[in-house]
C-alpha cells in the first residue's frame, strides 16, 4: 500500500522537503502552498498558529497517513497547534542534529520569527549543549525566491550581507533554517567557503520516515516522479504553477482553495 502525505508550506519552499521525501520514499502527497500569506517569516506568532489550525483542519479532510511541516517558521512556533488539531501522525521538519554533536561553533540560517523565537537553538543545544550557535535572520530570501529572482544581483549581495557575520564567527556549519534556502543552495556554497558545510533538515526527515514508511527506495533527480503529488494553492494557482516548472521541470495542474481567518489561537 502506497501511503499519502499532507505537505504544507506558505509557498514554494516545501518542494525541497517533497522532493527529499521522494527522493527516499514512493509516496503520494497533498501539497499546499499557503501563498495569500506567504511570508510566513514575518508574521507574529498568533497569526502562524491560527494559519496552522486552518492548514491541518484543512488537510484533515483528506484520507492521509500523516502530516509533514514543511514550514521551519510553523515547526517553531505552531508545532504543538498541528499536533494538537490533526488526525494523523505529524512529521516536523526540525528534528534531529546529531551530526552537530561534536561542532563547537554552528551558524542557523532562517526567517526572523524563526531566529526570534529560539526553537533552533534549543534543538541543537539538546543535543550539543557547549555548541556556540548564531542564528541570522533573511526576511529578504522568501520574497525574493517566491518572485522568481533566484539570479538576480540583489539576492547575491543578501546573501553576502546574511553569511558574512557567521563567516566572521568562524562556524564550521550552517543550518538551512527555512525550506525555501535549500533553493538557494549553488548561491550559497559559492559565497562560503569550502571548509563550512551546509545542513539542510529536509534530509533528515526523509531519514526519519524510515520507520513509518519502511525500506527506501533512493532515486536521483533524474528519476523523480511528482505524478502522485496534487497541488492545492491559497492564491493565484496560474503563477504558482509557473514557478514550479521551475523547480519540478513541468508545469502542474494546481487547485485553488480558501482558508478563512477568523480569530486567532491561543
Amino acid at each position: 500500500m502506497t501511503l499519502s502525505f499532507g505537505i504544507f508550506d506558505s509557498g514554494v519552499g516545501g518542494f525541497t522537503v517533497l522532493s527529499s521525501i521522494l527522493k527516499r520514499h514512493n509516496v503520494k502527497a497533498i501539497y499546499l502552498g499557503d501563498t495569500a500569506r506567504v511570508p510566513y517569516g514575518n508574521r507574529s506568532s498568533e497569526e502562524l498558529r491560527l494559519y496552522a489550525r486552518e492548514v491541518t483542519q484543512w488537510l484533515n479532510s483528506f484520507r492521509l497517513d500523516g502530516i509533514v511541516i514543511a514550514c521551519n517558521t510553523t515547526n517553531s512556533l505552531a508545532l504543538d497547534i498541528v499536533r494538537k488539531y490533526s488526525r494523523f501522525p505529524v512529521f516536523p521538519l526540525i528534528n534531529n542534529f546529531e551530526a552537530l554533536r561534536n561542532q563547537n561553533k554552528i551558524g542557523v540560517l532562517a526567517t526572523s520569527s524563526t531566529v526570534s523565537s529560539g526553537y533552533y537553538e534549543r534543538c541543537i543545544k539538546s543535543v550539543n549543549p557547549s555548541a556556540d550557535v548564531f542564528q541570522q535572520s533573511c526576511p529578504a530570501f522568501v520574497p525574493l525566491i517566491e518572485t522568481g529572482q533566484l539570479n538576480s544581483i540583489q539576492l547575491e549581495q543578501v546573501a553576502y550581507e546574511y553569511l558574512d557575520p557567521l563567516i566572521n564567527m568562524n562556524v564550521s556549519s550552517i543550518v538551512l533554517g527555512c525550506s525555501h534556502y535549500p533553493l538557494l543552495r549553488p548561491l550559497l556554497e559559492k559565497l562560503l567557503p569550502k571548509y563550512i558545510s551546509i545542513l539542510d533538515p529536509a534530509d533528515n526527515l526523509a531519514i526519519q520516515l524510515d520507520e513509518f514508511c519502511g525500506t527506501p527506495s533512493i532515486r536521483s533527480d533524474k528519476y523523480l516522479s511528482f505524478t502522485n503529488v496534487s497541488f492545492f494553492v491559497t492564491s493565484d494557482p496560474i503563477g504558482f504553477s509557473l514557478k514550479a516548472k521551475q523547480w519540478l521541470g513541468f508545469m502542474p495542474p494546481v487547485k485553488h482553495v480558501s482558508l478563512q481567518s477568523r480569530s486567532f489561537v491561543s
